[in-house]
């Protein structure tokens, strides 16, 4: 669950601390591209993309992951989500060194396909490897680690942590942690039954 529903609870807490900050660098990006300060509405429109992009990418990854869940199973799709996670945490960490705010778009959209894969291989991947009588508790994982992953990224969000104008491109490419959290851990798990019996006709490994 943490490396799971969590990317999805994370990256939609974590872009609301740094909105200003976010603001000002597209604002001096512009000027020192362009010579002349963008308008308000141009802000505002390069601002909603960055937040609203995040959805486009989620539907990307919640369409593919019906298919990547059955062609490489449960758990090889999961650790797929982990390469758009960490492509938009370089793109959006590394954006105000370059400066790029469409760095934080792209980055965002890659983001929204991890979190998208995320949260529905997660729930398929905990249903079917839950005993019977613990079905219902590991189904509840998913919202637990959405709520954890909210929290998480509020938290991190403070100015005493992440929210200060020097640190906020690190704040946004937190993703990055849990990512590789998984990367690490998630090869030790098993396949899940249902994958092994009906897609690989894995009788023996089912039991």
């Amino acid at each position: 669950g943490i490396t799971g529903a969590f990317q999805y609870g994370l990256q939609v807490s974590i872009i609301n601390s740094p909105a200003e900050y976010i603001k000002t660098f597209i604002c001096e990006t512009w000027l020192k591209r362009y010579g002349s300060p963008p308008c308000a509405e141009t802000i505002t429109l390069m601002w909603s993309f960055i937040v609203s992009i995040y959805s486009i990418g989620g539907l990307l990854g919640s369409l593919s992951a019906g298919y990547l869940s059955v062609r490489f199973g449960r758990k090889k799709a999961m650790l797929f989500a982990n390469i758009p996670a960490l492509l938009g945490a370089a793109l959006m960490g590394l954006s105000r060194l370059c400066g790029s705010f469409e760095m934080i778009i792209a980055g965002r959209l890659f983001s929204g396909v991890c979190g998208g894969l995320a949260l529905n291989i997660h729930i398929m991947y905990a249903g079917e490897c839950a005993p019977r009588k613990l079905r219902g508790l590991i189904a509840i994982t998913a919202s637990t680690s959405i709520a954890a992953g909210k929290f998480v990224g509020f938290a991190l969000g403070l100015r005493e942590v992440l929210g200060a104008e020097a640190l906020w491109p690190i704040l946004l490419a937190a993703n990055a942690l849990p990512a590789l959290v998984q990367l690490l851990t998630l090869p030790f798990f098993p396949d899940s039954p249902r994958y092994l019996l009906i897609d690989k006709n894995d009788k023996e490994g089912c039991i």
